[in-house]
């Protein structure tokens, strides 16, 4: 029996990973080689959106949000390499 302002424990762990959102125009031009990269990575959580409301980086360069941040790239494994080096550089933890 559970008391009134006890606390449970699960033995479930939930695993935070990074997000990298893309826009959908900007995997029409061209980025949907990096996201395809990236979903191989069982570490990463990858998502399309319809828009991202950065137009004017969608229109300018591959782009894609990790963890919210904007990072660019001049060619999809540019960006890939990115993020990559992004998530080196600012770890979740």
């Amino acid at each position: 029996m559970i008391k009134k302002g006890s606390i449970t424990k699960s033995s479930e762990v939930i695993e935070l990973k990074p997000i990298i959102e893309f826009c959908i125009s900007n995997l029409a031009s061209g980025a949907q080689k990096a996201l395809e990269i990236l979903e191989r990575d069982p570490n990463l959580d990858v998502i399309e959106y319809g828009c991202l409301g950065y137009c004017g980086k969608c229109a300018q360069a591959f782009y894609a949000l990790v963890n919210g941040e904007v990072v660019t790239g001049d060619t999809p494994e540019e960006l890939v390499d990115h993020i990559y080096q992004f998530l080196e550089d600012n770890p979740m933890f």
